[in-house]
C-alpha cells in the first residue's frame, strides 16, 4: 500500500484567528489541497505584539489548551477534513505557567497531538520549557514527530523522536533572525543522520525570514528552501523512503541506524551520565494507528541509561 502524502507548508505572516480560518478555507479550494496544512510557529499568537508588552502578549493570547481557541481549530479541522498542524499556541497550564505549544488536529476535529517546546530560546523566550519528547500516528500513512524552532539546534530532539518511531518531524519555525540562514542546513542534517522526512516551517515577512523547507531522508530538498515571501508550498512525502534509506542505505553507503551487533558493549555516554545500549539501539516500527506516544521512564530511551528493550508505547 502507497504511503504517499500530500503536504502543505503555509509560510505566512502572523494572522487572527478569523483571518487564518478565511485564509486556509480558500487554500482547501484548490485542486492541489493538502491533506496535512502546516503553519508557523507561534502563527495565531503573535499579531500585534511588537507594540505590546511581554504580559499584555500573554494575556492577549495564552489559553488553557482546551479553551476556545481550540473549540475553533478543531471545528475547522473537521469542517475542511484535514490533518492540520496550525503552528504552535501559548498554552496557559492549570497552575498559571505558559508554554509554547505545537497543536495537531485530525480530520475528525479532535486534537491528536500536543508537545510543549523543550529547547525554548532563552534568554530572549520567556515561556516555560517542555519535558518530553511527542510522536503521533497518521492511520495509513505514518508516525510523525513533533519539534519547534530552536528545538532543530539540538541533535537530541531528532534523533529521539526518529528512535520513537517518526518518519517525518514536523518542526515549526518563526525566525525573524539571520538565524535562519544556520537553521536550514541543521534540517537538512536532521534529515540525514536520522534517515527521515524534515518539513521545516518559518513565517514570512514581515513575521519572519522564510525559508521554510520539506528535506527527505537522504538529504534531497523536495522543496528548496523558499524567499521570505508569503507562499503556500505543496509538496509529497513517501513514507516508504524512510525505509528504503535505512535497508539499502543512504546513497547506498550509510546505515546509520544499523551500527552496532550483537555482542557490541554499552558506549558510555558522559555528557548524559549514561549510555547507548546496542541492544535499543534501532528505531521502533511504527504500526499505523493513531497511538499517540510519549517515552516513559524505563521505556528503552538509549541516551538516557534505559535498559529496558521493549515497546516504546504507554
Amino acid at each position: 500500500m502507497s504511503r504517499h502524502l500530500r503536504v502543505a507548508l503555509v509560510q505566512t505572516p502572523a494572522q487572527s484567528l478569523r483571518d487564518f480560518s478565511d485564509g486556509l478555507r480558500k487554500r482547501m479550494k484548490s485542486p492541489n489541497a493538502a491533506q496535512l496544512v502546516i503553519y508557523p510557529e507561534l502563527h495565531l499568537c503573535s499579531l500585534g505584539v511588537e507594540s505590546m508588552s511581554e504580559q499584555e502578549a500573554v494575556d492577549a493570547y495564552a489559553e488553557p489548551l482546551d479553551g476556545p481557541r481550540d473549540r475553533a481549530l478543531r471545528s475547522l479541522a473537521r469542517e475542511l477534513g484535514i490533518w492540520l498542524v496550525p503552528g504552535t499556541v501559548l498554552e496557559r497550564a492549570e497552575d498559571g505557567s505558559v508554554y509554547n505549544t505545537a497543536v495537531v488536529y485530525n480530520p475528525d476535529g479532535e486534537r491528536a497531538a500536543q508537545y510543549r517546546k523543550v529547547f525554548t530560546w532563552r534568554p530572549y523566550e520567556p515561556f516555560c520549557p517542555g519535558r518530553e519528547f511527542v510522536v503521533f500516528d497518521m492511520p495509513g500513512h505514518g508516525r510523525v514527530g513533533l519539534s519547534i524552532c530552536y528545538d532543530s539546534w539540538y541533535p537530541e530532539v531528532t534523533r529521539h523522536l526518529a528512535w520513537m518511531g517518526a518518519e517525518l518531524v514536523i518542526n515549526l519555525v518563526q525566525t525573524p533572525t539571520t538565524g535562519r540562514t544556520q537553521e536550514i542546513p541543521l534540517n537538512q542534517a536532521n534529515a540525514i543522520v536520522n534517515q527521515v522526512w524534515v518539513a521545516s516551517v518559518n513565517g514570512a515577512s514581515p513575521t519572519a525570514h522564510g525559508g521554510s523547507l520539506l528535506v527527505d531522508p537522504e538529504g534531497h530538498f523536495q522543496i528548496p528552501a523558499a524567499g521570505m515571501e508569503d507562499a503556500t508550498l505543496v509538496g509529497i512525502v513517501d513514507f516508504d523512503r524512510v525505509g528504503a534509506a535505512r535497508t539499502y542505505g543512504t546513497s547506498g553507503d550509510s546505515w546509520p541506524w544499523d551500527h552496532f551487533r550483537e555482542g557490541d558493549s554499552l558506549l558510555e555516554l558522559p555528557l548524559y551520565n549514561g549510555y547507548i545500549d546496542p541492544s535499543t539501539w534501532r528505531p521502533t516500527t511504527p504500526p499505523l494507528t493513531s497511538t499517540v506516544l510519549r517515552p516513559t521512564a524505563g521505556s528503552g530511551v538509549a541516551e538516557t541509561g534505559a535498559k529496558d528493550g521493549g515497546s516504546h508505547e504507554q
